[in-house]
């Protein structure tokens, strides 16, 4: 059996001696900000709502080794994590091509077993020069609204045959070189895309925003000294090891092994794509912690569901460690760059979803790899059950398109799933979760751009995992198109609700519905492209979170709230928490008495 592990490479250290605290500190704030500005320029330019809207991108300075140094905060982190990926597997390629990489080169790249998180997810990488050596790399990744697939859009694609259906390939291509744009390649964007003018749009974007990135990081250099910077960056990754080292170090020693399933497939025949296992074992010994995701479900060979092994698995386990082991709203801040990720070994044998073997189909891998993140923190559960959520409701992503006016429109929307409640905290409603946290798109942006109506946007109500602490609650969304055209989703949770915690309730579970005339079908969580009328109406059920701990000790005053609220009824309110309410007030006696009785 073949394995394959993932940890963060390691350069040769620079002399940290000489670099005090301070300084580092005002580098590592600089270094920050860097990537913050390199963001929110790329969100100005940008032309798409996914990008400018849900802030559905990723921006980070990363040595030349490709090492991370920092990230942009306001983006998700399944854009920013894959960077150093998306570098190293550029670093890579070069050398095996024999290619040089020169200043005032910009090289474009999305290869999902090169590093890339998934071929929508394209990155422009803009190297860094400091007096004739590479010294490191300015970045950008976005996701973009059509890539040149089988079928109009870049999400819902969930049937390609292998990852050449999934659309067009850059493996380490320059679309700049030596300073001069390549216009042949441009020019295949430009013929190879169905709204060429947005998504290229997009694209030249980043190209700005990655060289003003470069261009911020080549001043701090000239400020500093390119010895002081280094040093301070080896210092600012060892700082942010130790403490990742210190929080696993405090957890008990043993091996946690936990599994989650997802629908895969649900109304398909063959059992093999459907009901699909997702597995983590997690061992812990001092200040190390090994993540072994074998017994994983096997690769799906024209189901594209797997999960490229470097680019989202790795994001996916490294995230919810992170954010269990190292809450930033207890910790306080901690550099976010590659030395938090050196304790930690992921392991998998090669041919399971999780490490999927070339050409294996990988585009719709965003909602596995949330459920991948959700089991490992069920996982961490065992070892930290007062710092980890109940199960998560995962998300669902939905691709609108057609033609107009001799032109053809895409439209993305990603639908907010929810939180599990946690120790002292209900959890979250209508949130991306986990490595997932990009924004909703404003109604008003979206009917001003598109021939789309939203019809209802709520909370869905009376279906939340109960608990002490309650599990949070997804939407109920009502999309109507204004035109004949399309939609393909790709999503999870219609059949596996969201687990509950210490004695909690399991959450609920997803839906998805299409009305057309008189007509009303239940559809998959897993929708290839289907064709929609004139005023089809597609409505997305969000999913609720689990319960934390036995709803019974949930504070009853908490329980009228909700009730007032119109989130539950008094009829669940009785049964699940035990909580009597007449005429708006909780009947403390009944209410006791039928407590009383559970025990």
């Amino acid at each position: 059996m073949v394995s394959s592990e993932i940890q963060q490479p390691r350069a040769a250290a620079a002399d940290a001696a000489g670099i005090d605290p301070i300084t580092a500190a005002v580098i590592q704030g600089a270094l920050r900000n860097i990537a913050i500005e390199m963001g929110y320029k790329l969100m100005r330019m940008s032309y798409s709502s996914i990008i400018r809207e849900s802030e559905d991108f990723g921006a980070a300075v990363v040595d030349e080794h490709g090492r991370q140094l920092s990230e942009s905060i306001q983006s998700t982190p399944l854009q920013s994590g894959p960077i150093p990926g998306y570098v190293q597997g550029v670093l890579k390629q070069f050398a095996e091509r024999g290619e040089t990489i020169n200043p005032g080169d910009v090289i474009m790249h999305n290869d999902p077993y090169g590093g890339a998180s998934h071929g929508p997810d394209v990155a422009f990488i803009v190297p860094c020069f400091h007096k004739d050596e590479l010294v490191g790399f300015a970045c950008t990744t976005a996701h973009h609204l059509d890539i040149g697939a089988h079928s109009p859009g870049s999400a819902g694609i969930v049937d390609a045959v292998d990852v050449y259906a999934e659309g067009l390939q850059f493996k380490s291509i320059k679309v700049y070189d030596r300073g001069q744009k390549v216009g042949p390649v441009w020019q295949i964007l430009r013929d190879n895309l169905r709204a060429p003018d947005m998504v290229v749009g997009d694209m030249e974007a980043q190209v700005a925003a990655s060289r003003i990135g470069a261009q911020r990081y080549l001043d701090l250099i000239d400020r500093y000294g390119l010895d002081k910077v280094r040093a301070a960056s080896e210092e600012l990754m060892a700082y942010s090891e130790r403490m990742m080292r210190k929080a696993i170090s405090e957890l008990p020693d043993g091996t946690y092994p936990a599994h989650t399933f997802i629908d895969g497939f649900e109304h398909d025949d063959d059992p093999d794509v459907k009901n699909l296992k997702i597995a983590a074992t997690i061992t812990i010994k001092g200040d190390e912690m090994i993540v072994d995701l074998s017994g994983t479900a096997k690769q799906l060979e024209t189901k594209a569901i797997n999960m490229p092994y470097v680019g989202t698995v790795d994001v996916a386990v490294w995230l919810a460690i992170r954010s269990v082991l190292l809450d930033s709203a207890v910790v306080g801040e901690i550099p976010q760059n590659s030395g938090l990720t050196r304790p930690i070994t992921i392991t998998s044998p090669e041919g399971l979803m999780c490490n999927p073997i070339f050409p294996a189909p990988v585009i719709a891998r965003f909602c596995p790899g949330n459920a991948l993140s959700d089991t490992v923190m069920k996982s961490l559960s065992q070892a930290v059950p007062k710092q980890v959520s109940a199960g998560i409701g995962n998300l669902k992503v939905l691709a609108f398109s057609g033609y107009r006016n001799n032109t053809h429109w895409v439209h993305m929307e990603i639908c907010e799933g929810a939180y599990g409640g946690r120790h002292g905290m209900d959890g979250m409603d209508a949130v991306d979760t986990l490595y997932a946290n990009t924004r909703n798109n404003p109604i008003e942006d979206l009917e001003s751009h598109l021939p789309l109506r939203i019809l209802k946007y709520e909370l869905r109500e009376d279906v939340c995992g109960a608990g002490k602490w309650r599990g949070g609650m997804g939407t109920i969304r009502e999309f109507q198109m204004l035109g004949a055209g399309g939609v393909s989703v790709e999503g999870e949770g219609h059949v596996f609700k969201p687990w509950g915690l210490e004695g909690g309730n399991d959450g609920h579970p997803a839906g998805l519905l299409m009305k057309q005339g008189n007509q009303t079908t239940s559809l998959p969580s897993k929708l290839p492209y289907k064709a929609a009328q004139e005023d089809a109406i597609l409505v997305a059920v969000g999913p609720s979170g689990g319960g934390y701990g036995n709803p019974f000790e949930r504070d009853p005053k908490k329980v009228l709230d909700d009730v007032l609220d119109e989130l539950i009824t008094a009829e669940t309110a009785k049964h699940d928490y035990g909580v009597v309410i007449a005429d708006g007030q909780i009947d403390m006696a009944a209410t006791e008495k039928l407590r009383a009785a559970a025990h």
